[in-house]
């Protein structure tokens, strides 16, 4: 079963055996992934799921691929997701015409399925390194994603699932200010059923996990926004 922090992926495909096909073997490999059948569909799911990657068909009923990609370009909550089309279409003139809309990588059918996985995480490397079993690390504290340790100074920490997610998802964007709404969709799902309490208290464990006499608290409390790892001041 798929874990909140685990990369997720929307598929937007209107050819129902290409579709399973793709999201079958990114499911294999330990990705969420979110099906849409049609370009309406898909711009619905993106705004919605907030994915960490969209595979996106250039044919597409309803809304063409190509204009897909433009609308999500232009819209704050998703102008930031990487999107890879696929097409039949090879014409250099295509290609170039999907980049310029926005998309970040081109992949043409037929393609084999473990080129369009490698091209995937080669994406999210970049943008959510700790999702593919990078080793992230911000000032003395590294996490190593694949064998899921951590240490502070050197000294191994012991951290509990949630906090261990939570700290993930920090490691990535040192600096980043996350809300407590956004820290919820990211470690336990959209659809867990807890409050924003929740973050606050998990925080706090996080903290203690990491404290080191004499040390500063790594992660700064943002007064009514959310929190950042990052030292204030």
């Amino acid at each position: 079963m798929a874990s909140p922090s685990d990369p997720c992926v929307l598929v937007v495909e209107d050819e129902t055996a290409q579709l399973e096909l793709v999201a079958y073997n990114f499911e294999k490999e330990g990705f969420r992934v979110v099906r849409a059948g049609d370009g309406e569909e898909g711009l619905l799911c993106a705004q919605e799921e907030q994915p960490d990657l969209i595979i996106l068909d250039w044919m597409l009923p309803k809304v063409s691929g190509i204009e897909v990609c433009r609308q999500l370009k232009r819209q704050n909550r998703t102008k930031r997701i990487p999107v890879l089309m696929l097409t039949a279409r090879g014409e250099e003139a295509d290609r170039v015409r999907g980049l310029d809309t926005g998309a970040d990588d081109y992949v043409v059918k037929p393609y084999s399925v473990n080129e369009l996985l490698a091209r995937a995480r080669a994406m999210l490397r970049r943008t959510r390194p700790g999702s593919v079993g990078e080793t992230l690390s911000y000032d003395d504290i590294t996490l190593d994603a694949e064998q899921h340790k951590v240490q502070r100074g050197g000294q191994s920490v012991k951290l509990g699932p949630t906090e261990f997610r939570l700290l993930s998802v920090l490691i990535e964007r040192p600096g980043r200010v996350w809300t407590r709404e956004q820290l919820l969709d990211r470690v336990w799902g959209n659809e867990a059923e807890v409050d924003l309490r929740t973050v606050d208290v998990h925080v706090g464990r996080l903290r203690k996990a990491l404290h080191i006499v004499d040390a500063r608290d790594p992660v700064r409390t943002v007064r009514g926004t959310g929190y950042s790892l990052d030292y204030d001041g």
